[in-house]
């Protein structure tokens, strides 16, 4: 029975919800533990394919006719090419733009009760067909009224609109999958791996964010801004005047679609220098930024022409829909520089400690095979591009994976917060570039991008040397003030301390302190010097010989008086 979101029947949509995902769920119980238990593992092997393309291709049909989360849902399996096999991942691609527009009439009455007046009077037009259907709004094209667009300098724009209802049907998809993640968490198989009903909380969170379009604003608003002087990025302006929680209405900057290789081409642009300019700057929003556009795919992001750009480059990245963003605590940026300088320069041990500090791997797990299958993996695919890795004989492939593909189901991995998105990010880079360009390396990009961030944390190291030397010095030479006000207290104290044996031992250990504060301060003489060097030849000189003053306290101090 098909469902009509705008009907109201959420009690049916949500039973329907939940017998799919129950369905599925047993299913999977029956062939994945069930018969290898039993001794008929090869039976689930051999089906196991058709199974995932079979229940792919049911949940499309789901998800296009129940549109709402369902989609999303949809758009983030399509994207997890990590875990996911290509059956079903392939056979969601389609969701990305495969969604019913909704009539006109019902999209002008919600625009026109958010503004508080008619359309002809916000606007000078507005096209009826839309723009993009998406599976939470719409959007149409529109000219701005007159006043408007003296105000804004702006003349057209695109509205976009949320589908009607849209609210009460994403509070019954995620009531349903609250309880679909309910039935994972008594999983083992599951629940061992993942959380899945904080993944659940975490997805509601974005969708939450994704509906409310001031949210959406503001985020446009703070993109603009890490990118204010950056000449490979534009981000659309905002038209604050006719924009509420449910009606955004910002600057028309369609372009070209930056899959549209015919397009390019005949713009004169080379496809194949667009993808690294688009992986960089991806990795700058994820590494550098830490907040960053957590759906990059092609219908968001356009290749504009600017043939009096500065640059030479003759070009620019548009990006638009600023509902789904992302953003990566400073800790977890850490993590992720690690697993990006590791993995540019082969080094499987260090991509698996990087994995644990960002989180991935629980700290308690032994990593010790999985760093081998790691170096192994460098060693023979690390560097190909994906038009290589195409010639790659399947054989090598099957071969690495039933060689350690026990090791990696048998690790203790989790998702860390906000992770899911990177991931998503991350996959659609990857997929947005090699169509880009099907001889695309991605370490080609990565290389140069990694060897500036260790330059960049080599900088902050030294930095924070210098800091904490300064900061050491200051305690040694505060030290010999407190140390006397210690004896002080001590000697003149309600305490008397007359014993000779106990006084020379006094004596020691304060002849003793000042030798350790005399190289703790030659430490941080020598230290400071040494990093403000670069910057000021003459100030780090100068410490650097000063530093010679406590050295020479801290060996012969304690010769007299012993």
């Amino acid at each position: 029975m098909r469902v009509n979101p705008a009907a109201g029947d959420t009690r049916a949509r949500y039973r329907r919800i939940l017998r799919f995902a129950g369905w599925n769920l047993a299913v999977t119980w029956f062939y994945e533990l069930l018969l290898p238990r039993i001794g008929l593992a090869r039976v689930a092997e051999r089906t196991r394919a058709k199974r995932m393309r079979r229940f792919a291709q049911r949940f499309h049909v789901l998800a296009v006719e129940l549109g709402g989360l369902m989609i999303k849902v949809g758009q983030f399996l399509s994207s997890r090419l990590d875990v996911l096999p290509p059956e079903i991942t392939s056979e969601l691609e389609g969701l990305q733009d495969e969604v019913p527009p909704v009539a006109f009439a019902a999209i002008r009455a919600r625009a026109e009760a958010e503004l508080g007046m008619p359309l002809e009077r916000a606007f000078t037009s507005v096209d009826e067909t839309p723009v993009a259907a998406a599976s939470l709004g719409q959007a149409h094209r529109a000219r701005l009224a007159p006043l408007d667009a003296a105000d804004t300098g702006l003349h057209g724009v695109v509205i976009k609109v949320q589908r009607p209802g849209i609210d009460a049907i994403v509070d019954v998809d995620l009531a349903a999958l609250r309880r679909v993640s309910g039935w994972l968490s008594h999983v083992r198989l599951v629940s061992d791996r993942v959380d899945a009903p904080a993944l659940v909380e975490e997805f509601a969170q974005t969708c939450l964010e994704e509906i409310d379009y001031l949210h959406e604003a503001a985020s446009a608003v703070r993109f603009a801004e890490d990118f204010a002087d950056d000449e490979r990025v534009s981000v659309p302006e905002i038209v604050w005047e006719r924009t509420t929680r449910r009606v955004l209405t910002l600057e028309d900057v369609t372009a070209i679609k930056i899959t549209d290789a015919d397009a390019l081409a005949t713009a004169g642009i080379d496809p194949a220098q667009v993808a690294p300019v688009f992986a960089a700057v991806m990795f700058d929003q994820l590494f550098t930024n830490g907040f960053f556009h957590a759906d990059p795919h092609p219908g968001n992001i356009f290749v504009t022409p600017t043939p009096n750009d500065p640059s030479g480059r003759g070009w620019r990245l548009t990006f638009i829909d600023f509902g789904m963003m992302g953003e990566v605590p400073t800790s977890t940026r850490r993590g992720l520089r690690k697993m990006l300088i590791a993995a540019a320069s082969r080094d499987g041990k260090g991509l698996v400690e990087a994995a644990r500090d960002v989180g991935v791997l629980l700290p308690s797990s032994d990593t010790t095979e999985l760093e081998r299958a790691m170096t192994q993996l460098f060693a023979r695919f690390g560097g190909m591009g994906f038009a290589e890795l195409r010639e790659v004989d399947p054989r090598e492939f099957r071969d690495f994976a039933l060689q350690f593909g026990d090791v990696v189901r048998s690790l203790p991995f989790q998702l860390p917060e906000n992770f899911l998105l990177i991931i998503r990010a991350m996959s659609l880079t990857s997929g947005v570039c090699s169509s880009l360009d099907p001889a695309f390396n991605l370490w080609d990009s990565i290389e140069p991008y990694a060897s500036q961030l260790l330059r960049d944390e080599r900088g902050n190291v030294a930095q924070d040397l210098g800091k904490q030397a300064l900061e050491n010095a200051g305690i040694a030479w505060g030290l010999p003030k407190r140390l006397d006000g210690l004896v002080t207290r001590l000697e003149d104290g309600t305490v008397a301390v007359a014993n000779p044996g106990l006084e020379r031992r006094v004596a020691r250990l304060e002849r003793s302190t000042a030798r350790v504060v005399s190289a703790v301060l030659f430490g941080a003489l020598l230290i400071a010097g040494a990093v403000l060097r670069a910057d000021d030849a003459v100030l780090g000189a100068v410490l650097m010989i000063g530093s010679v003053i406590p050295l020479i306290h801290a060996l012969f101090a304690g010769a007299r008086g012993r």
